[in-house]
């Protein structure tokens, strides 16, 4: 009685190690599969194409592909478990056409944009990874360039006008005063005069209707003749003349996606800001205000530990 007992135990044994072996073989064959990675855009050009192969690299085991924006079938006819990549504004507007679809990241977008298309609430299934510089990490970039600063001088429009209770409520604690003008008309420069007058620093908002290629000449040659600074509101207009900003660049924005993609999307936060980035920096400018060269690694690694600090 006792040896049968033992011979059916062992055939029980047996007959579940070779269920376990087949469940383990299901489930490393699912794994092997990888996700379903889909890029969606307005357009297709050489930076679309080299951004999506570095994606594509970063992550071998899973499948990474563009589909133009025209292309794209209603996003309620994606599986479910895509993984959802939008590359610019219009692509968002297509996702916001139904609620059905994917679970969705939308890649470099503006807190602007974002307002102007979705108001105060993000929908659901929906997660936003800002352009724009964090407003914190560009005021905490002036006190470090410019410590003698103490009013900081800011534009803003009425799309941009819902950022100033943020900005004020960041300014305080760090001891400094917030100059705000609203500028609704560019052709008139009394409202930057204005400010200028008023502050010691100008912190430049991401807000392309004050901050753009007809406005970029008087914004400079007017904080130049002050003896002003500009802080951002980009790298490019940085390059154009701005003193410093800070900016993540396409290095920084594939750290965050290979970090969330690694995650299930009901872990992917609501919104995000880059927490890579980079310090531009313009040395002639610099000089001219009688600043020492800006060592741009440094800064950033400071701003950095900083942000990691409670």
């Amino acid at each position: 009685m006792g040896a049968q007992r033992s011979r059916v135990a062992s055939i029980v044994r047996r007959r579940l190690g070779t269920l376990g072996l087949a469940l383990a073989c299901v489930i490393a064959s699912l794994g092997a599969r990888g996700a379903d990675i889909l890029l969606v855009g307005a357009q297709h050009n050489d930076g679309i194409a080299a951004f999506t192969q570095a994606l594509r690299d970063l992550r071998p085991a899973d499948s990474v592909r563009f589909q133009p924006l025209a292309d794209a079938p209603a996003p309620g006819r994606l599986a479910a478990d895509t993984r959802l990549i939008l590359l610019d504004p219009p692509s968002l507007d297509w996702r916001l056409q139904e609620h059905r679809g994917p679970a969705t990241l939308v890649l470099r977008i503006s807190r602007l944009q974002a307002r102007q298309r979705l108001g105060e609430q993000v929908p659901p299934r929906l997660s936003l990874l800002w352009s724009d510089p964090p407003l914190a990490r560009q005021l905490r970039l002036t006190r470090q360039l410019l410590p003698q600063a103490k009013r900081v001088g800011v534009l803003y429009s009425d799309g941009s006008e819902f950022l100033l209770r943020e900005l004020h409520h960041l300014a305080g604690p760090m001891g400094l005063e917030l100059v705000a003008q609203r500028w609704d008309n560019i052709a008139d420069s009394r409202p930057l005069q204005h400010v200028l007058g008023s502050s010691d620093v100008l912190l430049g908002l991401d807000d392309p209707q004050l901050y753009n290629s007809k406005t970029a000449k008087n914004l400079l040659l007017s904080t130049y003749a002050r003896q002003q600074a500009l802080i951002g509101p980009n790298a490019g207009f940085v390059k154009a003349g701005a003193l410093a900003s800070t900016y993540s660049d396409q290095d920084d924005w594939l750290a965050v996606l290979d970090t969330l993609l690694d995650r299930p999307p009901s872990q992917w936060p609501r919104s995000l800001y880059p927490t890579q980035f980079k310090v531009q920096s313009n040395p002639q400018v610099a000089r001219s205000l009688g600043l020492e060269p800006i060592d741009e690694p440094a800064m950033a690694t400071r701003l950095a530990e900083g942000e990691q600090r409670p």
